[in-house]
């Protein structure tokens, strides 16, 4: 059968025997699992002894499937060894673990998974490695902001299917890595702020970010970021503009950091999945309900909409 290898890591600071310590208990696992953000109400279940060899994390949803985890070898501070035996939506058994290692002040913490697919279903091995490395991204990132502040700043409320437009959006429109897209945005949003106020056009009605397409492989997004405006206002040149017809449209709610705002895309895509609708390929949103210019990050909204057919 054709196996696959998925591996991402993160710098953490705190000692490698306290990222061991976090890793190794399931009981911390609902706290930053990037799966759980779907569907919090998802049932789980930790066995007595949640570190110990033998303990087993287990979990039943409706979205997120069912499966359980289970720790094979545990050497602490450096590895962590577990079998992850899917049962829904589909049957299969993976090893998955963690490797820890002192890297200046803190540790660096390598999540990986290795398995195998059927070979009728050799064509998925890309599509879910990249699926996977995005999750694994998500979970380490809550990991590291659990372990150096205490808390995680981010919530998803999941809204279901509502009627959005129509929309006309003038904004920056261009690519960027999704490592570099946090700073690429900061100055399309001030470039389109000074475009459209030069020419007077009212910019009340909020910031906006229009994803169109998104190179899975490479992770590079095609986007604008820009404002919307009143369909009599003509976008000043060289802004794009992107419309939007009223329709139907998935809505997930994300509250806390933007750098957390994975989470709520993800659970708008899951539940899309679940549920078969189909996405219209007019272009995914988000919109920024305050400013972090005079909000707290754990206080940032921001709205993410899916447009279906």
């Amino acid at each position: 059968m054709p196996k696959y290898h998925v591996d991402r890591s993160i710098q953490i600071d705190a000692s490698p025997q306290k990222v061991f310590a976090a890793a190794a208990d399931f009981g911390t696992w609902t706290t930053w699992s990037p799966w759980l953000v779907a569907e919090p109400d998802a049932e789980v279940k930790v066995s007595e002894n949640p570190s110990d060899v033998g303990a087993v994390y287990s979990w039943n949803g409706e979205v997120t499937g069912q499966g359980e985890v289970e720790h094979k070898e545990l050497q602490c501070p450096t590895k962590i060894v577990d079998e992850i035996r899917f049962l829904k939506p589909f049957k299969s058994v993976a090893q998955v673990g963690f490797d820890i290692e002192a890297a200046g002040d803190g540790a660096r913490i390598t999540w990986n998974m290795d398995g195998a697919m059927p070979w009728f279903l050799f064509w998925m091995i890309p599509m879910m490695k990249t699926f996977i490395g995005m999750d694994y991204e998500r979970g380490l990132k809550m990991l590291k902001e659990w372990l150096e502040t205490g808390e995680i700043q981010s919530k998803t409320n999941i809204h279901g299917t509502t009627t959005v437009g129509p929309l006309k959006v003038a904004g920056i429109r261009q690519k960027a890595a999704m490592k570099d897209l946090g700073p690429s945005m900061q100055k399309a949003i001030a470039r389109a702020t000074e475009q459209l106020e030069a020419a007077g056009i009212s910019t009340c009605e909020g910031m906006i970010s229009v994803y169109h397409h998104l190179d899975m492989k490479n992770q590079i997004f095609d986007y604008t970021t820009g404002y919307v405006i009143s369909e009599t206002d003509t976008a000043p040149d060289g802004m794009s503009v992107w419309s939007l017809p009223e329709c139907q449209a998935f809505h997930v709610e994300h509250i806390g950091k933007y750098e957390n705002l994975g989470n709520a895309w993800s659970a708008a895509n899951q539940h899309v999945r679940y549920r078969k609708m189909k996405q219209s390929k007019v272009g995914a949103y988000e919109v920024y309900r305050n400013s972090p210019e005079d909000t707290p990050a754990a206080e940032l909204r921001t709205d993410v909409y899916l447009p279906l057919k």
